[in-house]
């Protein structure tokens, strides 16, 4: 009988996702790569503890809104390696290239950081200190961890999505092949709506309107998905680095219009 892939997912998933040393998956093929992308919400709420403690314990020993938001960033960078910050900079590089397929996936290819993906990296890590600051100066501690763990969870939720069926790989080879097209629609469906339906509990524990948070994240999984959308009528698919990508896109998103309802 054939092992269940759910550890082999999750495991890929956590591995994948953050700087925890978990052991390598037995085995990596489309249904493990489909149950890590399902799964991903889990390593979410890992990385979201992690943000939503370090603002607190910033903003507890005194630090301004603006400096607690920042260490708040900067933590999660640490605690992913910076990969998705970095493949958010490959894609905008690769988006500014040359109208050619191939050459914009060279670009990407390439590792280092041209003048876009420079840009891009700045406006975004301004764009969530931002937010964040304003949310917890604003709303108070409580009120912006509770914004800023969803809006991490809403940051890697938005990959089951962004790998569902249909959806090409811009490489044969690579992350982005391994797990692009791999996610059955109906069960994208159901983690979507299980996501949803715990932030709307975990938003009215923290005293916000059932409808706060999850429309936060209903945001942010929407400009992931203009995101994705454009990367594969440019670059014919998705790449590991798009998706990185879109988590930025989607957390960027969420945090700020998570400041706006509030």
């Amino acid at each position: 009988m054939t092992r269940p892939p759910l550890g082999d997912g999750l495991r890929l998933s956590v591995g994948t996702l953050t700087a925890l040393p978990v052991p390598p998956p037995r085995r990596v093929d489309g249904q493990v790569a489909a149950v890590a992308m399902l799964l991903a919400g889990v390593p979410g709420l890992l990385l979201g503890g992690l943000a939503a403690g370090t603002l607190t314990v910033a903003s507890a020993v005194g630090a301004p809104p603006l400096v607690a938001a920042a260490l708040t960033v900067g933590a999660l960078a640490l605690a992913t390696r910076g990969l998705h910050l970095d493949g958010l900079a490959d894609t905008a590089d690769g988006l500014a290239a040359s109208r050619e397929q191939d050459q914009a996936l060279a670009v990407m290819r390439r590792g280092d950081v041209g003048p876009a993906g420079a840009a891009t990296l700045v406006v975004t890590l301004l764009l969530q200190a931002g937010a964040l600051a304003g949310t917890l100066g604003s709303a108070g501690t409580v009120t912006a961890a509770a914004v800023t763990a969803s809006a991490v969870v809403a940051g890697r939720s938005v990959l089951a999505g962004a790998c569902l069926r249909g959806v090409p790989a811009a490489r044969a080879s690579g992350l982005g092949a391994a797990v692009a097209g791999t996610v059955p629609p109906a069960a994208a469906l159901a983690a979507g709506v299980v996501t949803l339906g715990t932030m709307a509990v975990a938003g009215a524990a923290a005293g916000l309107a059932w409808w706060q948070l999850p429309g936060a994240a209903a945001a942010g999984w929407a400009a992931a998905a203009w995101l994705v959308a454009a990367c594969v009528r440019r670059l014919g698919g998705v790449t590991g680095d798009v998706l990185g990508a879109a988590v930025e896109a989607a957390v960027t998103a969420a945090l700020v219009v998570g400041n706006a309802v509030l």
